[in-house]
């Protein structure tokens, strides 16, 4: 599990021991990223209606495919102890974009769900706005936007020589991407994205 300051998601990692100390490590993240203006609130007019995110033009999740190394700085000499290593990695990362629906009132006193578009812009910044379209949608409509990353950190691990693994990461990671990528109607699109992070880890030593 993945706790970020823009962001949440999770992650799997295998590692390959090359001296006592070094590790070649692969990983595999996936993580949901969210802007910082981004404010949930409540369906309007519907007791059950879906909750919906004013301003949001697209949902934006990263796909991350990086190499590695885990160097074990320190640890304590019994099977109960923590070894504190660092940890370095990057490699592609996959921008995957996915329209975000609302329902809006039409004059007329219908309802229309839609997405963002020119035509439709003013709609996602309007009063009119009575919730949102519901996770299902626009999953066939995803963009691919590829990029790169880099991370580094520092790692503790909880019974260094238990056969289980336990432990935390906390550290920073970036991404940049080949295109900007909206998030928000009216706010600025970016292509890089700095973040801190904090990663729960556990699984099994070979």
């Amino acid at each position: 599990m993945q706790f970020r300051t823009n962001g949440y998601g999770a992650f799997f990692e295998m590692g390959r021991m090359k001296t006592n100390r070094k590790t070649n490590i692969y990983r595999l993240d996936f993580t949901e990223i969210k802007h910082p203006k981004e404010d949930k609130q409540p369906a309007s007019g519907f007791i059950f209606g879906n909750p919906f995110i004013y301003a949001k033009q697209n949902y934006f999740y990263n796909l991350t495919l990086g190499f590695g190394q885990q160097y074990i700085l320190g640890q304590k000499g019994n099977i109960n102890g923590v070894a504190v290593s660092a940890v370095y990695n990057g490699g592609l990362a996959i921008g995957l974009l996915r329209p975000y629906y609302i329902e809006v009132f039409e004059p007329g006193g219908e309802t229309r769900t839609i997405k963002y578009s020119q035509a439709d812009s003013a709609a996602f910044l309007s009063t009119q706005i009575l919730g949102g379209a519901g996770f299902g949608k626009g999953w066939n409509e995803i963009k691919i936007k590829p990029g790169a990353f880099a991370k580094a950190g520092l790692r503790f691990d909880y019974g260094r020589f238990n056969e289980s693994v336990s432990g935390l990461e906390v550290g920073i990671s970036a991404e940049f991407y080949g295109d900007k990528i909206p998030i928000m109607v009216a706010q600025k699109e970016r292509q890089f994205f700095f973040q801190g992070y904090i990663s729960v880890l556990f699984g099994r030593r070979k």
